[in-house]
């Protein structure tokens, strides 16, 4: 049977089911967290009686355990809610299961021309201007990698050091929905730990258990950049930081917390 060209499919509401595309590097029973970080980021947005006037800052993303590859439930909450912030939670879980992955944002109330903006230009080099960098090995045809267009300014997956690269998604996130920036942002922004690798993935292994993403712009256009650098210690704890970036400029950071070692 054929796969929908989208990461998951609208059951209901708040019911989807994921397909194929979602498949992560390591687990063909597992997703790649970087497509629920993007449906949590969009549950948060889309939920009933959402103000217009507010917008994601901050969004952190506890993963819990694997998110499993099939029916999946999101539900949302809110836990603070003020004049010009709100706190709300979403959590993703398998229908009828606890949650393996939980998002809490933070949303700050924005207006048109309100404050002077004060943000750089863009530092990199454009999309355009770099050819395709392919994934490193994975034994299955179909997941997270080929459903990411990927272009390296500097690394590469295979590289081990600091990475610059540009993703784009080559198939929707809801299948029949519109695909949002922030959508494009979210589902790029768990890479970050894989584009800066400093360790051999074939002797270690060093997997996030959390990731959180701070957004001082808005995004804009098809293309989201993770500039990530990470940095490991001995016993065994590391970090990936990320400078993100879209075509206009830097848009914000990420960062993930690692576990590290030795296979």
């Amino acid at each position: 049977m054929a796969i929908s060209e989208a990461f998951y499919e609208r059951v209901d509401a708040g019911r989807f089911l994921a397909t194929e595309y979602t498949r992560g590097p390591w687990d063909p029973g597992s997703q790649h967290a970087g497509p629920p970080a993007a449906l949590l980021g969009r549950a948060v947005e889309e939920r009933e009686g959402a103000r217009d006037d507010m917008r994601i800052a901050r969004i952190t993303y506890e993963i819990l355990r694997p998110v499993p590859i099939g029916p999946l439930e999101v539900t949302t909450s809110v836990l603070r809610a003020g004049r010009s912030t709100e706190v709300v939670e979403a959590a993703l879980a398998p229908v009828g299961a606890a949650p393996v992955m939980l998002a809490r944002a933070l949303r700050i109330r924005v207006a048109a021309e309100a404050v002077p903006g004060v943000a750089p230009a863009p530092q990199l080099p454009p999309p355009g201007e770099v050819g395709e960098t392919p994934f490193f090995p994975v034994p299955w045809e179909t997941g997270y990698h080929s459903a990411m267009e990927t272009r390296f300014t500097q690394g590469a997956f295979v590289s081990l050091g600091p990475g610059t690269c540009w993703m784009r998604m080559k198939v929707a996130l809801i299948a029949g929905e519109e695909t949002r920036p922030l959508d494009r942002v979210l589902v790029a922004a768990d890479s970050g730990n894989g584009i800066s690798s400093v360790m051999d993935f074939a002797r270690y292994v060093f997997v996030n258990g959390d990731l959180t993403v701070h957004l001082h712009r808005h995004p804009v256009g098809e293309w989201a950049c993770v500039e990530a650098r990470t940095s490991v210690d001995a016993a065994g704890i590391g970090l990936a930081d990320a400078r993100l970036h879209d075509e206009k400029g830097p848009i914000g950071r990420s960062a993930q917390s690692l576990f590290v070692a030795p296979r």
